[in-house]
């Protein structure tokens, strides 16, 4: 993302920061919402600050050897972060948050399967399911990416969720949208053993999804 952008960027972290909670896929402080800044260094909440008190001076502006600038330490997943910048050129921003029915499968260890075409929002067939590391550590980074190879959401065993995208409107949705997705499946248990669509009809949606969105820009 240019530099010329940076504080445009820490205003729209802020105001997704504050509809993450206002639409109930977050509660207090627990999620984090991060840009990609230039090639080696991204901007990121700072860890444990209220969202509603934030400044756009108080994000950290943080390199990807771990060095940052400024008085508040960056979000405690920053290693999440860092290790999905790093390892995907098409992701420009970074949405973890811990909604409620996500984490609940999250804590089952459950993935989200084709219940909805709506799921090839997070890039695949089904949402999988990251493995289970300690919160904060290069482990559970590299269990994200990995799950996240050929998505671009995942769920994390016993935490919550991770969305990205090429702009941080876009990860907002997929975030927002997997937890949709996560409520129909819990419910569709519920009511018996969930109908799943066919892998030949997700590969016909999965392809109609490359311009899914695009669409009234590409006809104006």
């Amino acid at each position: 993302m240019p530099a010329d952008k940076n504080f445009d960027s820490r205003a729209d972290i802020i105001q997704s920061c504050l509809k993450m909670n206002a639409m109930g896929i977050n509660q207090g402080v627990s999620g984090n919402v991060s840009v990609r800044h230039g090639d080696d260094s991204m901007v990121i909440t700072p860890t444990g600050i209220p969202y509603e008190t934030l400044e756009p001076d108080d994000l950290v502006e943080m390199r990807f050897d771990g060095a940052f600038a400024g008085p508040l330490q960056p979000s405690s997943e920053w290693r999440i972060h860092r290790a999905i910048y790093s390892m995907r050129s098409d992701v420009d921003a970074v949405v973890h948050a811990h909604p409620l029915f996500a984490t609940a499968l999250a804590i089952q260890k459950l993935t989200i399967p084709a219940i909805h075409y709506m799921v090839a929002v997070g890039g695949g067939a089904t949402i999988p399911c990251a493995d289970y590391a300690t919160f904060g550590t290069e482990q559970l980074a590299e269990n994200v990416v990995s799950a996240l190879e050929g998505h671009t959401v995942c769920l994390m065993e016993h935490h919550g969720l991770v969305a990205t995208g090429p702009s941080l409107e876009v990860a907002m949705h997929r975030a927002a949208e997997t937890e949709n997705l996560a409520r129909q499946y819990v419910i569709t248990r519920l009511l018996g053993e969930p109908k799943i669509l066919s892998d030949s009809e997700m590969h016909r949606v999965l392809a109609k999804m490359v311009d899914y969105g695009l669409r009234r820009k590409l006809n104006e």
